[in-house]
């Protein structure tokens, strides 16, 4: 049997806003419509130039802006359009008094990073790692079984990915993912190869 590769791609760099925000959006809305910074645009249209990314079958995206603003370029250079899946949504952060105070003592600054070590915790109206991992596995799991032996492009969001990761992947001491021994760099934007056969990975490598 023929092998099925998902490229797994986190989203470019955003813009750092730190502005007074004239709005009434809720903190999901703003998340949600997070655009990507002027680097990140150059980055997402570099990483479309990786020749992995070539003669795709189909792309997948969130439909966080962010994420749709990464596709498109991998969409232009295959031809292709690019499909949403809420699945691919980057793990609801919910209550921000009660992420702040998770996130009180803890040395990384970096929730998505915490959570790998408290998969259980969650905030009000929040997901946990575990519930996050579980949509990530469902689309996963059906795109395995209705694109089988295709090279499939999924851009998605670092908790997102990380959380699904935790299929595969042990936790270090600096709460950082390792495949074999290897650590692996969830950075934006980030490329990761997973062949399947069946619905059985049996290589996975950063790309970039």
């Amino acid at each position: 049997m023929e092998n099925t590769i998902i490229y797994l791609i986190r989203h470019a760099e955003t813009v750092a806003e730190s502005g007074i925000r004239n709005t009434d959006e809720a903190f999901q809305d703003i998340n949600e419509n997070e655009i990507l910074s002027v680097q990140g645009e150059s980055d997402a249209k570099r990483l479309s130039e990786n020749v992995e990314l070539k003669n795709l079958n189909i792309i997948w995206s969130s439909p966080y802006a962010r994420a749709k603003s990464t596709a498109k370029y991998i969409a232009d250079k295959n031809n292709l359009q690019y499909n949403l899946d809420k699945r691919l949504c980057e793990r609801k952060l919910g209550n921000i008094e009660d992420l702040a105070k998770f996130m009180a003592d803890k040395e990384t600054r970096d929730p998505s990073r915490e959570q790998l070590a408290f998969p259980e915790f969650k905030t009000r109206d929040g997901e946990s790692a575990i519930e996050t991992k579980i949509r990530m596995n469902d689309f996963i799991e059906e795109i395995l079984e209705n694109y089988e032996v295709k090279r499939i492009a999924v851009i998605s969001h670092g908790g997102a990915i990380k959380f699904y990761l935790l299929n595969y992947c042990e936790v270090n001491e600096k709460l950082n993912l390792k495949y074999k021994g290897k650590e692996l760099d969830i950075k934006s934007p980030c490329l990761l190869k997973l062949i399947f056969n069946g619905n059985k990975l049996v290589k996975l490598e950063q790309l970039e």
